[in-house]
């Protein structure tokens, strides 16, 4: 594979978020706090629910699952934006950037799939409550989350293998992070393939789990139309409000993204695009869960109360 560029061999130009010197340290301590509250606030999730045997059940085994898929998501990016902030480089190497497109892939898209299985965890518990625990029983949720990061992992790498087949010319630039989109309008080779591949993946691993949570939630609403009592209604809504608030956030920012980076690709507009997508969805989710859910706050109040000690001791 030939590639040709400015930069030495094989590396890219992350164009990043501004080249004003003043706004840098700004930039910085921006991005690293929101960094450090989406890594802290999913631990925190995922701390509650392994400790807290209250919470063992489907919805938060899956909702842990989403917290380490949110990590995940945003260690893929930042992590590399800060160091190039820090050290006023703006270069990343070609075995990076796919490295970094295959994380960011894997992680994105098991936060979709993921976000069908709690929508079918919602469906069952709502419209076919009597029988939830002998449908959702462990074994099955098991192997639907080990079945989500398989076809996770598996479904990808299509996308990220596609990208090694092609070469490139001297204009290595790539606005924020290496995202596929970006990366094939660098290429000077046939791309035809590239898109076969990245359409028919989108439509298998977005698509379709997109269409499961759409009628996961119309067979809920349904149920809880015909529910008589506004406080059953409000009830039964109350289980799965925190999730489909989330699943708007993700799929706005994501449609966002893409409609946006068509309509006015504007530097601008990609950026708040990326923030939106990349920061700001996995770092809200866990105040979502947790600010809408009374079992989380007690199991987080457990957490903070043993932490409190190991840190007097340790000072």
């Amino acid at each position: 594979m030939e590639r040709r560029n400015q930069t030495g061999a094989g590396d890219f130009v992350l164009l990043g978020f501004t080249d004003d010197p003043d706004l840098q340290s700004l930039l910085f301590g921006l991005l690293l706090a929101m960094y450090l509250v989406t890594v802290l606030g999913n631990l925190f999730i995922i701390l509650a629910v392994v400790s807290d045997s209250h919470l063992h059940t489907p919805m938060y085994f899956f909702l842990s699952n989403l917290s380490l898929a949110d990590i995940g998501f945003t260690s893929t990016t930042i992590p590399k934006a800060l160091r190039n902030i820090q050290t006023h480089s703006k270069e990343i190497t070609f075995a990076g950037c796919v490295s970094q497109i295959c994380f960011f892939l894997v992680f994105g898209c098991q936060d979709n799939l993921l976000l069908t299985l709690m929508a079918y965890d919602r469906f069952v518990a709502i419209c076919h409550p009597l029988h939830y625990m002998a449908i959702m029983n462990p074994r099955l949720c098991l192997l639907m989350a080990l079945g989500s990061w398989l076809v996770s992992i598996l479904g990808t790498l299509p996308d990220t293998l596609s990208v090694l087949r092609l070469s490139f010319c001297t204009n290595m630039e790539i606005p924020h992070f290496c995202d596929l989109p970006e990366i094939l309008k660098l290429a000077c080779s046939d791309t035809l393939i590239n898109n076969i591949v990245v359409y028919t993946v989108a439509i298998v691993l977005a698509v379709f789990p997109l269409s499961g949570i759409l009628l996961s939630y119309s067979q809920i609403f349904s149920s809880i139309l015909r529910i008589s009592s506004a406080e059953g209604k409000y009830k039964a809504f109350s289980t799965c409000g925190s999730h489909l608030l989330v699943v708007s956030l993700f799929y706005g920012t994501v449609l966002g993204v893409y409609l946006s980076s068509a309509a006015t690709p504007s530097s601008g507009m990609s950026l708040m695009s990326s923030v939106l997508y990349t920061m700001l969805t996995p770092m809200l989710n866990p105040f979502i869960y947790s600010l809408r859910n009374r079992e989380i706050k007690v199991a987080l109040g457990r957490v903070f109360s043993k932490m409190m000690p190991l840190r007097a001791h340790l000072t």
